[in-house]
């Protein structure tokens, strides 16, 4: 066996891994912030091709001259990206107060992830039950100050599947289950091809001694 091929072939292995779990969480990490736009304020995202999978749960976009946001709202919390409009600047450590209705409550800040995540159960009750629901998020970031508005859609479908997520605790996370998965799978790969490579260096070294 020619070792010298082997090693290359297990390096390849390596460098293809890395750049799938590279492309795999920056596709995550877009479609879980607020999109893109342009110089003239335009969004550069497309809506999504047929068959896409995108994060589920309700979802509403709002935003102003100043912010823009995703929320999207699961089993045990409400989850906000707040970004500046002007720049795609993630906005960190703000003061971030969601009202629908005649309730209201704070979000709070979470600094590993960047997100702003609401777990009032009577408002996150109020969300859950299917229909219309108006949102006022009052965002407080130093000496700016800004409403934004929107409106949370929430089918039936919507509310059965996040009555089923609640009874069976299954937990909010910034990835979908389908990147964590393949994350990981693509992580044991390089690492299966990384331990190969090195047992194909020590036989070289071995071979080369004995010569």
């Amino acid at each position: 066996m020619n070792t010298s091929l082997f090693q290359a072939a297990g390096l390849a292995r390596i460098r293809q891994a890395c750049v799938v779990v590279c492309c795999s969480l920056a596709a995550t990490w877009a479609l879980a912030g607020p999109g893109a736009h342009g110089p003239n304020g335009e969004h550069l995202d497309q809506a999504p091709a047929a068959g896409a999978t995108l994060a589920a749960g309700p979802r509403v976009e709002a935003q102003t001259d100043l912010f823009e946001l995703v929320a999207r709202l699961g089993a045990a919390e409400l989850t906000l990206m707040i970004d500046r409009f002007a720049s795609n600047e993630p906005v960190l450590k703000a003061e971030v107060e969601v009202e629908s209705g005649a309730l209201k409550a704070k979000a709070k800040f979470q600094a590993d992830s960047g997100a702003y995540v609401l777990s009032d159960p009577a408002l996150l009750k109020l969300l859950a039950t299917p229909g219309e629901h108006p949102l006022l998020i009052t965002i407080v970031a130093g000496a700016e100050t800004d409403l934004l508005d929107g409106v949370l859609s929430t089918s039936a479908a919507d509310a059965a599947g996040l009555d089923h997520d609640a009874e069976f605790g299954h937990g909010e996370s910034r990835f979908p289950a389908w990147a964590r998965w393949l994350s990981g799978g693509v992580l044991l790969l390089a690492l299966v091809g990384w331990v190969r490579v090195r047992k194909a260096r020590k036989l070289g070294m071995n071979s080369g001694a004995q010569a």
